[in-house]
């Protein structure tokens, strides 16, 4: 197994897997196999991609990012590939993310893009009606398909490209390290059904109703929450609401990072929270993400 794994430096929750230039290489003529158009038109096309990858690692990637997230205790892993050279361009990025995800489970049709998986850019000026793309304002913590009626088990982000930015890193919450989980998982108004609609660049012509507080199957709270996006239907809700955003973004025991261009992070989507810092005003600013969410294999 050439892949190496270690902690976090920031917390012993996250794992970083790293991939070295030699075994990238290998990946090389596999991947040249595909192009993004056949990944997109043929979904069988991507579990061969992913097998290409795993068999770089020996077949042992898939089980330890399965395992990774699944396990309570940690649940978030990233993917620092040495990317470095030119040879590894942004094709190759959405190749090896497509890898990584049908690793793991089935991507949900992303109705944004229209695709398995969406692209989106983050620029100084901005006249999109989400926080997704607001580059001097504080992306605060939430989960993801909170307004979709597809399960969403985990989450991959990665950074394509970045330009001219300074700032805007990466911040993640898990549930068990929030001070304030008991006091507000356990509140009767967090378990009740919440409208959840969405903008209309989300390209989703129906609402959904759910709780935000929910247990998984050993009895322990998951969170399904975004702030832009929940409809509430009276006074109780809605101040409900705003005391759960007070909360989580006074939390101190955030996780705080950069992510290097090329990275990946996978996330559980049901006991870790993610968001992003306000980037330094920069005219010049670019930055390109892609994100893949879906469910875990059934089997």
């Amino acid at each position: 197994m050439s892949f190496t794994q270690t902690s976090h430096n920031n917390s012993k929750r996250v794992q970083v897997i790293k991939f070295q230039e030699s075994d990238l290489d290998k990946l090389i003529f596999p991947f040249k196999k595909y192009t993004i158009t056949s990944l997109e038109y043929k979904p069988f096309s991507r579990f061969s991609l992913a097998k290409s990858l795993d068999e770089v690692f020996e077949n042992k990637l898939s089980n330890t990012l399965v395992k990774i997230l699944n396990d309570r205790n940690t649940g978030t892993v990233i993917v620092e590939p040495e990317v470095n050279n030119k040879k590894f361009d942004k094709e190759f990025l959405v190749k090896l993310s497509t890898g990584l995800s049908y690793l793991i489970g089935n991507p949900n049709f992303d109705s944004m893009s229209g695709r398995y998986y969406a692209r989106f850019t983050v620029k100084h000026e901005d006249s999109s009606d989400s926080y997704l793309r607001k580059a001097y304002t504080n992306l605060d913590l939430h989960t993801d398909g909170t307004y979709v009626n597809e399960k969403t088990d985990w989450l991959i982000m990665t950074k394509l490209e970045e330009q001219n930015v300074s700032d805007g890193e990466s911040v993640i919450l898990h549930l068990d390290d929030w001070e304030h989980l008991e006091e507000m998982s356990k509140d009767p108004t967090g378990q009740e059904d919440f409208a959840w609609g969405s903008p209309k660049s989300k390209n989703i012509d129906y609402k959904v109703e759910h709780p935000v507080f929910n247990k998984d199957k050993n009895g322990k709270p998951v969170i399904s929450y975004i702030d832009q996006f929940p409809e509430p239907k009276n006074m109780k809700q809605g101040l409900f609401l705003q005391k759960l955003s007070d909360c989580l973004e006074e939390s101190k025991n955030k996780v705080v990072f950069p992510l290097s261009v090329g990275s990946t992070i996978l996330s559980n989507n049901y006991f870790w929270l993610h968001g992003r810092k306000a980037f330094k005003e920069n005219t010049g600013l670019n930055r390109e993400l892609l994100r893949i969410r879906g469910t875990f294999f059934s089997n």
